[in-house]
């Protein structure tokens, strides 16, 4: 299986990951919100949860979580000082508030097995290892644990790609990670039921210039194949010509699709399997051995 999605550039995935601006997109505000209404779904009730890179990923659902599961220990996940800084101001609240609630903790790792809830929304599409990425999320879970995630889908901006290649233009994006394989990376690092969905948004912008504002918003192409220079001013507006000719509907606005994948998947029991000679972590053969102590609760 390859270590990640092969129109990924890693040096400038990692780069990105360093440079990011303390401050959520819109749409990743927006597929938070839909998320956390997934959590319906699911009766178990952790006692600790990780909400992975929130500043970047959506502060606004961060009180919507902490509401959901009101009496467990947040961790905010941020290993980037500069969002560190920027998720204890904004998302911890002030001590005369924290009477009710646990307060969240800042932090820059979850130790294995730390937690029984792992939310992350729209990180892994941007991710330079998205395997190593789940994998880190697989051992940061308790048994029994489950994840919560989503990213961008193979869908979004194909309108945006069409234009480049009718020009003859390099990849305007890198080439987006289908669902089903999203669940067999799960599978290989070793979640069970991973479950799967998706769904498409179209959104419109009034001016070409709003619309790649709110594009860089969300991210830079990663793509290995992307234009390897700086562009003039003379690229940005004929860029701003084409896209007001090819994506105008007929109210004048452009559109862009975006393909949204929902996963989640549980960390199941270790299995020891049966040789002549078994090696099994102490963690592990405490899980075996304690079965019957769960992390969570079920409502």
């Amino acid at each position: 299986m390859p270590q990640r999605p092969p129109s990924i550039d890693p040096v400038a995935a990692q780069a990105w990951q360093r440079r990011a601006p303390a401050r959520t997109p819109w749409l990743h505000e927006e597929v938070a919100r839909r998320m956390q209404e997934r959590l319906e779904w699911i009766r178990l009730h952790p006692q600790v949860w990780a909400h992975w890179e929130p500043v970047r990923s959506g502060q606004a659902a961060q009180p919507l979580l902490a509401a959901r599961y009101p009496k467990a220990q947040c961790l905010l996940v941020e290993d980037q000082a500069l969002r560190a800084r920027h998720a204890a101001r904004a998302l911890v609240p002030a001590w005369w508030r924290r009477w009710r609630t646990p307060a969240p903790q800042v932090v820059d790792f979850v130790p294995d097995g730390g937690v029984q809830m792992l939310w992350a929304n729209m990180v892994l599409h941007l991710a330079a290892d998205p395997q190593a990425l789940i994998g880190r999320w697989h051992r940061a879970l308790a048994t029994d644990g489950f994840l919560m995630f989503s990213c961008l889908g193979p869908d979004t901006l194909r309108e945006l790609r069409a234009l480049y290649a009718a020009l003859g233009w390099p990849p305007a994006c890198p080439d987006f990670t289908d669902m089903h394989d999203w669940g067999d990376m799960l599978v290989h690092a070793g979640f069970a039921e991973p479950v799967m969905d998706m769904e498409r948004l179209t959104l419109t912008w009034a001016t070409p210039g709003a619309l790649l504002d709110e594009l860089r918003e969300l991210g830079p192409n990663l793509h290995p194949g992307r234009f390897p220079a700086f562009r003039g001013r003379g690229w940005r507006q004929r860029l701003e010509d084409e896209l007001a000719r090819a994506l105008s509907g007929r109210d004048g606005r452009l559109a862009l699709t975006f393909e949204l994948v929902y996963g989640h998947a549980v960390k199941p029991a270790p299995r020891l399997r049966v040789a002549a000679e078994s090696a099994l972590s102490l963690r592990d053969m405490k899980t075996l051995l304690q079965t019957d102590k769960k992390g969570f609760s079920e409502s």
